[in-house]
């Protein structure tokens, strides 16, 4: 096949010139967007292995898990979604299912193929597809506000950049560095974090194709012309390793054996399995969505009517994938949110999904590679993306204060309370509280699902 056959061949398939992009514009999106979530393959197996999983396996696992399920997404829906184990949920499963509750590992991941089966049936059915579409616009837009600062937030936190201390966060202390012989470990990441950060914005004030994936890669070999010079010096006790990839173990795959279909089912119908059930389900739901939201909104694949079509195969991708990790062995696969990467990069369609999924595929033979990127180095395009998704404030009518308030209130709820899923809650509550105490609700036509929402949402916080 010549390189302009294939080049048709792929514009029929994914419908580039429909959505407005190219071959090479998807193919940079994809990379961008797996390099931002690369992290997941080196964080989920350290987060599972807490509760005894084998690591390895772990590993494996969750790079199947993500090159499946977004292989689904472009399959079923040709949107640049990407989708991976989820953060979050693996430590919601790790920390508070398996060791505080007490479940075996086995028993979780159970909790989490039946919440893939449960969403399988509500996305047939579309139950999760009229959720999404009785969102009101404006709090559409404040969800894709909320994701920004959210995202924004997890890369300042990611290079260490913001800090935890009395005051619950500060800002990174370099004169506590240098105090603590901790500058040219940690100390000279926060520096090359924020250089990254300068070099990100510059490059997208020039209109430099591919800039996000440029400071990824810029603010990389900074730390690795830091590391031959000195100014950085590995200290894997502290947790600071080689810039360098290392590739002395090999490139063997490690064996998914020790998690693979080791599901038990005995508690499933305890009420605690169910409670346990349920919190997985709307965490998950609601994250999803939030994640549909936010991205579409800025990508504008939503129509004039905030609906997104093909959403259906959108949710049908991240369900299959959910049932599909718990038998391979790994907690909730769900729409990442650095998927919004990608989409600032210009991808618009299943292709970059199909780009970062080969990526998910490679890194399995090539994990040394996809391991060594820092998490300082991801954190300037995560900072970068939050504001570009953060111009959609922009669209959210602040003259209501019906709208802008409920608005308002999800938009800083995603950040304070570290969970899209909240910000979607406060929301919802928050626009029919006040639009019936007000009485807009009878000229504005409130969906009853939003009150149903509403109320399970109230009943979430008395219950879980």
């Amino acid at each position: 096949m010549k390189p302009s056959e294939k080049l048709g061949f792929l514009d029929r398939c994914f419908h580039l010139k429909e959505n407005h992009t190219d071959v090479k514009t998807e193919i940079m999106a994809g990379i961008t967007t797996f390099m931002t979530m690369a992290y997941i393959l080196a964080v989920n197996p350290s987060i599972l292995s807490a509760t005894g999983m084998d690591s390895g396996a772990v590993f494996t696992a969750t790079a199947l898990a993500a090159m499946g399920a977004t292989l689904l997404m472009a399959l079923l829906s040709n949107y640049p979604f990407v989708l991976a184990p989820s953060m979050g949920l693996n430590a919601y499963f790790a920390y508070t299912v398996v060791i505080r509750m007490g479940y075996s590992w086995q028993m979780a991941l159970a909790a989490v193929f039946l919440e893939g089966i449960i969403f399988i049936i509500l996305s047939l059915t579309s139950v999760r597809e009229a959720i999404f579409n009785v969102i009101p616009m404006n709090l559409k837009h404040a969800v894709s506000v909320g994701i920004g600062l959210f995202i924004a937030f997890i890369g300042l936190q990611n290079a260490k950049i913001v800090v935890d201390s009395s005051t619950l966060v500060s800002l990174y202390s370099f004169k506590s560095s240098v105090q603590e012989g901790t500058f040219f470990t940690e100390g000279i990441t926060v520096v090359l974090a924020l250089a990254g950060i300068l070099i990100t914005a510059i490059l997208a004030a020039r209109n430099v194709k591919g800039n996000i994936l440029w400071g990824i890669l810029g603010t990389w070999v900074m730390g690795m012309l830091c590391q031959l010079i000195g100014l950085y010096r590995p200290d894997a006790e502290a947790g600071f390793y080689s810039m360098f990839p290392d590739f002395s173990g090999g490139l063997n795959i490690p064996s998914i054996a020790p998690t693979f279909m080791k599901m038990d089912f005995s508690r499933a119908i305890s009420f605690e399995f169910i409670v346990v059930l349920f919190a997985f389900l709307f965490v998950d739901m609601f994250d999803t969505l939030g994640t549909l939201m936010g991205v579409a909104s800025k990508a504008d694949l939503l129509d004039d009517d905030g609906k997104m079509p093909r959403i259906r195969g959108a949710l049908l991708s991240d369900a299959i994938g959910t049932s599909f990790g718990a038998v391979l062995g790994t907690s909730t696969t769900t729409t990442f949110v650095e998927s919004a990467s990608g989409v600032a990069e210009g991808g618009r369609t299943g292709l970059t999904a199909v780009v970062s999924a080969i990526l998910f595929g490679l890194s399995l033979f090539l994990s040394p590679i996809f391991l060594a990127i820092p998490s300082f180095a991801t954190a300037p395009a995560l900072v970068v993306v939050g504001f570009l998704m953060m111009t959609s404030i922009t669209k959210i009518d602040f003259s209501d204060y019906t709208e802008a308030v409920p608005a308002y209130l999800c938009i800083i709820a995603m950040p304070f309370m570290y969970s899209i899923s909240e910000g979607i809650s406060l929301g919802v509550i928050s626009y029919v509280v006040i639009n019936l105490a007000t009485g807009r609700f009878r000229t504005k036509k409130i969906s009853w699902l939003m009150y149903v929402l509403a109320a399970l949402f109230i009943l979430k916080y008395i219950l879980i």
